[in-house]
């Protein structure tokens, strides 16, 4: 279907004859745009009903990932292409001009198809690498980006070479000249490329770690890794997204230590009422003999403070002279005995303490310093809340008060009993 045998037919309708040939010309470009068409379709079916289920029937997994990104199936798009080359010199005998513009919109064509395979392949290639135990731990996301960007500005400059009709060396060459203008537009990207390479290699961050940059307002999971940003799903579920280099230049805290190490640590304080401190008498010795946990611990003590007394040559009727037991002494021994009892409490290789900080306005603060086997957050506070539970239980039994503040109620009562008393009120 030739431009001339349109034109004919048309002015064989009593069309003018100059309208018929433009027509004609116009027919003929429909004409081989739906041979195209028909054949990209006919392509693409063979591909799906027969290429892809041998594929499907393989024993190899892996290769159905070429389904799934359609790689196969962007092979179909060189059929349209071919078409035209081998069909327009038919169809168009003799038109040097329109020759011309197909032979450039197909060379186009024949690029833009090339990069939209490569891209398919480069998406293989990263889903079979993530589809290993290495690879879900260090996604490829970022240098996929990356090497489609590079591929993609090399397909761009060939674009422009076929559509200037210039040798692509031309432009080439003329990079040098525009090298700060396209640091500026792709300042991120190389950031993060760069800022990506170096998580990377240092294995800074992955995706499924928890970090926290208090900065950029994350707290929570890693769940994409890409060449400008990295998304942290906070614990509220909400989404922040964070340039990649900003955690090369800035500071996050990673707590992948702590999951992998099966410890999560309690640090926390319990405040004793000072006013309450004193020496342990007998009568609370003997209170203090009935704890289970402290058997073993007075046993020692109390032989290393009659021997230490026996050779110290006073009254040993005062409290003061000689040394002896405090009530706070003993319930921080508690603490450690009930703690290496526990049974959600890491008893080997991690910390285990129970210290006194500096007394202040506060009160006498006992810190608590251990690692519990449960890193799960619901459970870690779990376990914190119930064992902070007992030690604010059990203080009574050794004659200590915690430490608060006086409430309204307590100044209230404050008060009242001034008024009781009968000062006079000014």
């Amino acid at each position: 279907m030739t431009p001339d045998k349109i034109s004919e037919w048309l002015q064989y309708l009593n069309m003018d004859e100059a309208v018929a040939g433009k027509l004609g010309v116009f027919g003929a470009i429909l004409y081989i745009c739906a041979l195209a068409l028909v054949a990209n379709f006919l392509a693409k079916r063979l591909i799906e009903w027969v290429v892809h289920p041998i594929i499907k029937k393989t024993a190899i997994k892996l290769d159905d990932l070429l389904i799934e990104h359609h790689v196969i199936v962007h092979f179909s798009h060189l059929v349209p292409a071919a078409v035209i080359h081998f069909y327009a010199p038919v169809i168009f005998r003799g038109g040097e001009g329109i020759l011309a513009i197909i032979g450039l919109a197909v060379n186009t064509y024949l690029i833009i198809i090339t990069l939209l395979v490569i891209d398919g392949l480069i998406n293989f290639a990263r889903a079979v690498w993530e589809s290993g135990p290495i690879g879900r731990r260090y996604p490829a996301k970022s240098y996929a980006q990356a090497a489609k960007l590079v591929i993609n500005l090399i397909g761009l400059i060939f674009i422009l070479a076929a559509l200037l009709g210039k040798s692509p060396l031309v432009l080439f060459s003329g990079l040098g000249a525009v090298t700060a203008i396209l640091l500026l537009i792709f300042k991120d990207a190389i950031l993060g490329l760069v800022a990506g390479f170096q998580l990377s290699v240092n294995n800074m961050v992955m995706v499924g770690d928890w970090i926290e940059m208090p900065a950029r307002g994350a707290d929570g999971d890693v769940i994409d890794v890409s060449l400008t940003t990295v998304k942290v799903q906070n614990f509220d579920k909400t989404i922040t997204t964070i340039p990649t280099y900003a955690l090369i230049s800035d500071s996050f805290k990673n707590w992948r230590g702590m999951s992998q190490s099966g410890g999560r640590r309690i640090k926390r304080s319990l405040n004793i009422d000072m006013r309450t401190i004193r020496f342990a008498d007998e009568e609370l010795l003997e209170r203090f003999k009935r704890i289970r946990f402290l058997r073993s611990y007075l046993g020692s003590k109390l032989d290393e403070i009659e021997e230490y007394n026996e050779g110290f040559g006073e009254n040993l009727d005062e409290l003061i002279n000689g040394r002896r037991l405090t009530n706070v002494g003993t319930f921080r021994a508690y603490c450690v005995a009930y703690l290496k009892n526990h049974p959600k409490i890491h008893q080997k290789g991690m910390t285990l303490l129970v210290r006194q900080l500096s007394p202040g306005a506060q009160g006498l603060p006992l810190e608590i310093y251990v690692f519990t086997n449960d890193i799960a957050w619901g459970n870690y506070e779990d376990i914190q809340g119930d064992i902070f539970d007992h030690f604010l239980s059990v203080l009574p039994e050794f004659d200590l008060s915690p430490y608060q503040s006086p409430s309204g109620a307590d100044l209230e009562k404050a008060g009242s009993l001034i008024g009781e008393s009968g000062f006079p009120a000014k």
